[in-house]
């Protein structure tokens, strides 16, 4: 979820912006953070649709999650994305510079906070490349939003198929089984914004992902 993971969404800002950086080791933050909401290691790879032994994997380094599923481990263990990260930004501003949004490669997904830590909700500013993750399909308590940038989206929900071109918005409760892919080849630019629930009960299912068999 593989194209570069420096590919930059068309508008994202200057030509001189930097590509994004690498996706730090995250696993110290994975075991701390499982342990801090009291999961064991089989619990909390059951809610995330993983094995034991992908989930032991992750948390030892060996592996490299990807967006969705740092996505998925952030609502399981109710934080966000930056904290599984181990990113830290002072304070609780109520703006956010786009000069201060770094932008973070994952699994072919190119993504920039554009929320605060530690609200009740996560604002993701997201780049989606063609045939990345159009498999992955998610069930999970919430509710998301997302806006589109730039190009166009194929949004299933249920049985239902949408195509979502710029401008057009989506929001629906995430209970729902959904995925989401690029239309275009140049992928396509959101804005995403989910509740952060912790539930290790949920069935959530990251689906078949390539290179990422457990």
């Amino acid at each position: 979820m593989s194209p570069s993971e420096t590919e930059r969404p068309s508008g994202a800002g200057s030509p001189a912006e930097p590509a994004p950086a690498a996706l730090p080791a995250v696993a110290p933050q994975l075991r701390a953070l499982r342990r801090q909401a009291s999961l064991t290691l089989e619990a909390a790879a059951r809610a995330a649709g993983l094995s034991p032994a992908h989930l032991s994997r992750l948390e030892t380094g060996q592996r490299q999650p990807s967006l969705p599923m740092l996505l998925a481990l952030a609502r399981i263990y109710g934080t966000t994305v930056a904290e599984l990260l181990g990113e830290t930004v002072a304070g609780r501003d109520a703006v956010i510079r786009a000069a201060d949004m770094e932008p973070t490669a994952a699994g072919g997904w190119t993504y920039w906070q554009a929320g605060a830590p530690g609200r009740g909700m996560q604002a993701l500013r997201v780049h989606v490349p063609h045939g990345s993750q159009g498999d992955v399909v998610r069930v999970h308590p919430g509710e998301e939003w997302l806006h589109v940038l730039r190009g166009r989206l194929r949004l299933r929900l249920g049985d239902s198929t949408h195509r979502l071109a710029a401008g057009d918005s989506a929001h629906f409760d995430s209970l729902t089984p959904h995925r989401i892919a690029a239309e275009d080849h140049d992928g396509v630019d959101l804005l995403f914004v989910h509740t952060l629930l912790q539930s290790p009960t949920a069935a959530l299912c990251l689906g078949p992902t390539p290179g990422e068999s457990s």
